[in-house]
């Protein structure tokens, strides 16, 4: 993306914070701890909430390698450039997604594929195309 040194600035301060947000959401832990009651009922919440702070960590986890890789992408100047199809990542994707790696048809494609549970090859983009 030919963006001026300001915008690429501007989008790495918000991916630092991002990442430091993020980085403090892993280190509190709290909902993962295995809590025991006499109440089998209370078990069975308690398994829930945890098994839903564990899904939450899992997503928080990859959201922050998103970010790093997209703080890599600022520093190396590519980022806003797809990293399948070497087009423009539209400006209001990036705005409300600033570590988005794709344009919006490459990511349509890729997430077609995790969900058939195939992996994305750039040669998928031909056909969807």
């Amino acid at each position: 993306m030919k963006k001026t040194k300001s915008v690429a600035s501007e989008l790495k301060v918000i991916l630092e914070q991002k990442e430091s947000e993020l980085l403090h959401e892993l280190k509190v832990r709290d909902g993962i701890a295995i809590e025991k009651s006499a109440d089998h009922m209370d078990e069975i919440q308690y398994a829930s909430e945890r098994d839903l702070a564990i899904l939450n960590a899992h997503r928080e986890s990859k959201v922050l390698r998103e970010v790093k890789a997209a703080i890599r992408r600022v520093q190396d100047g590519t980022i806003g450039i797809c990293i399948e199809c070497d087009q423009e990542i539209n400006p209001k994707r990036l705005a409300v997604v600033p570590w988005a790696s794709r344009c919006v048809h490459c990511q349509d494609v890729a997430d077609r594929a995790a969900r058939e549970g195939v992996e994305f090859l750039s040669d998928d983009l031909a056909m969807a195309g």
